[in-house]
């Protein structure tokens, strides 16, 4: 561990918690929330089917022993079907259908926990991890965010569940390694050929599946670009809010950014995607019918924890730009920060139980446990510059 590292790891915020503490908690109170889908009356049978009812305005899911049901039926529930899923993305991805009428979508091991991306390689090049959408499904838990589709590691027997069930397109792809380990690259857009493969150990290999959410014809969702997005090219250019210092102040005065929660999302989002090191946040997810008072989808998180030594602070641009965070969220990172569990040991905790765990290895424990303390510093930086608590940190009873 480097010596910045230890000073930040030992960083006394000791002052920010006393301010939070001397400014009274809001007493906003929100509409009980609604919920996703209507019930029909049946009996709630199978985890798959719990998730998707207890779906409501202001979270995904709820931290419950359901929850924990979830995770361990997409861990071992018998395959029934699968198909490719043809996103015109980049990387290979499976939708499977479970015994029970479950659905997941699967992403498969490519890498070893300890493979770093190169400082040379672009965000938008690097190879998906299994291992960063599991972890990226814990860091929304135990930040008490609740709004990212629940995820767990699997191990799968590549001969006896995969090939059998394969189409054709996809069973083409399937070969022996000269290691004698049976691999597949599948098909896609960009990663799918045989130099950038999928093997087994000999036959089994590791993914990550993660709960469907209900169809978009039961919930339809609006699909929104990020104002902090990246510009995804070869050349260099930037963003408008790389170059302009005042961007915030635009996005402030613009829907749906001007009233409701959602700015507060997008700052929670920029917290979220900066412990998990993901600079690919080009679009966010809501559910169309609660309108803008709804929280933002946290999905596709394949490219966490890449770097374990290398912290993104252009990720926080909305934070530093906006200097903005909300009341819970500076609660949780102090806590955090503040110890004796610091976010490291309650993520090694949330993911014990998980299948194929260890997900994560230490240095990458360590990095998160370090941008805690970076975004604390610039928080207290914002409110040094502002002089103004009650404008940097605003609660508003989420």
């Amino acid at each position: 561990m480097d010596d910045e590292t230890k000073t930040l790891l030992a960083a006394d915020f000791s002052d920010l918690s006393r301010e939070l503490a001397s400014h009274r908690h809001s007493s906003v109170l929100h509409k009980p929330p609604r919920k996703l889908l209507k019930s029909n009356g049946r009996l709630l049978g199978t985890a798959w089917q719990e998730f998707h009812a207890n779906i409501n305005q202001y979270y995904l899911y709820q931290d419950t022993p359901k929850i924990d049901r979830l995770l361990n039926d997409l861990a071992i529930e018998p395959l029934k079907k699968m198909r490719m899923f043809n996103d015109r993305g980049t990387q290979f991805k499976l939708r499977m259908k479970f015994d029970d009428g479950g659905r997941g979508l699967v992403k498969f091991m490519r890498v070893s926990r300890d493979f770093e991306t190169g400082p040379n390689i672009v965000s938008y090049h690097e190879f998906e991890r299994h291992t960063g959408e599991i972890a990226a499904f814990h860091l929304d838990r135990v930040l008490g965010f609740y709004r990212c589709p629940p995820v767990a590691g699997r191990l799968f027997n590549m001969t006896r569940e995969l090939e059998p069930l394969a189409e054709e397109e996809f069973r083409d792809t399937f070969f022996i390694s000269p290691g004698k380990n049976k691999c597949f690259f599948g098909v896609c857009h960009q990663f799918c050929i045989d130099a950038f493969a999928f093997c087994g150990n000999p036959d089994t290999i590791e993914g990550s599946v993660a709960a469907f959410l209900p169809s978009q014809d039961d919930a339809e969702r609006k699909r929104t670009t990020h104002p902090w997005r990246r510009k995804y090219n070869k050349k260099g250019l930037l963003a408008v809010w790389e170059t302009d210092d005042a961007y915030c102040e635009k996005i402030r005065h613009k829907p749906p950014y001007n009233s409701g929660r959602r700015l507060l999302d997008i700052m929670d989002m920029s917290v979220y995607d900066y412990i998990l090191g993901n600079m690919d946040r080009h679009h966010y997810e809501t559910f169309k019918d609660f309108g803008n008072d709804t929280f933002l989808l946290g999905l596709d998180q394949g490219r966490s924890f890449t770097k374990s030594r290398h912290d993104e602070l252009s990720i926080l641009a909305p934070i530093y730009q906006c200097c903005l965070i909300r009341r819970s969220t500076l609660k949780k990172l102090l806590e955090f920060q503040a110890g004796p569990l610091k976010l490291s040991d309650r993520l090694r905790r949330s993911m014990a139980a998980d299948k194929i765990s260890p997900i994560l290895t230490t240095p990458f424990m360590v990095a998160a446990d370090r941008r805690v303390a970076q975004i604390l510093l610039i928080i207290r930086k914002c409110i040094k510059k502002t002089d103004k608590f009650n404008t940097v940190v605003v609660d508003d009873g989420f």
